[in-house]
């Protein structure tokens, strides 16, 4: 196979990649607390030989996903939830705590605060935040504060990772340094944050990308017609 074939190969590998990308986040388009994601692609050096130059190939290196604040949803929701500004809730999942931005939280049969996929919120001390099954209406302050009339039911918490944060599918995170509790955060009652994705910022790109990988695939195809022309030429000889 020729050096051609081969970079145009890897190229065309981290564009499917890319399109892969595109599609998820215009499915998430209106995923509460979903945040979009871009492609980040890399090049590497290959060596053809003893007598050769090397061979440069481009390759998706990874993801980078975009934090920027979503808009913000009226819903009335007594326990919707939305940060404005920075900050991520903490959920106990089985593989450990995770932050997120989706503050679509419910109670549980056994009266604890959760997200829809049934992982406990976090209180700003730690452990889950229970309602007391009598109390039928809460209200939550901007530090998020529960609480029902004068009682206090405790309080979400809401962190910032120490370093590093990984996206972990869907809407949660991972903070793999720990994190740490925001000392003002402001926390919107009966509010969602909607997905950061632009629909037509996605649409766009998928565009670009779809005709980057049909010159490739071009390119390609010339090559192998070439390829071919030279063995038959070679066997006319």
């Amino acid at each position: 196979m020729s050096n051609a074939i081969y970079a145009a190969l890897t190229r065309q590998d981290g564009l499917l990649r890319e399109m892969q990308v595109i599609a998820n986040n215009m499915a998430n388009s209106s995923t509460t607390g979903f945040k979009s994601n871009h492609a980040i692609f890399a090049e590497h050096i290959a060596a053809v030989g003893d007598q050769s130059e090397s061979l440069s190939m481009g390759s998706l290196a990874g993801h980078n996903f975009d934090l920027s604040q979503g808009g913000m949803k009226h819903t009335g929701g007594q326990f919707d939830l939305a940060i404005h500004g920075d900050g991520f809730f903490v959920l106990d999942t089985p593989a450990g705590e995770r932050l997120t931005r989706s503050g679509a939280f419910q109670l549980s049969a056994e009266g604890n605060l959760v997200d829809a996929f049934g992982h406990q919120v976090q209180g700003a001390g730690g452990g889950a935040i229970a309602i007391p099954q009598e109390v039928t209406k809460v209200s939550i302050a901007p530090d998020g504060t529960l609480s029902s009339g004068e009682e206090i039911l405790g309080q979400v918490a809401v962190v910032m990772p120490d370093g590093e944060l990984n996206q972990e599918g869907g809407t949660m995170f991972a903070a793999p340094n720990g994190h740490q509790p925001i000392e003002e955060p402001s926390v919107m009652q009966g509010t969602l944050e909607q997905s950061n994705v632009s629909s037509i910022l996605e649409v766009s790109r998928l565009i670009e990308v779809q005709r980057a990988y049909e010159a490739g695939q071009t390119l390609i195809e010339k090559e192998d017609d070439r390829i071919n022309q030279l063995i038959k030429t070679i066997r006319q000889l």
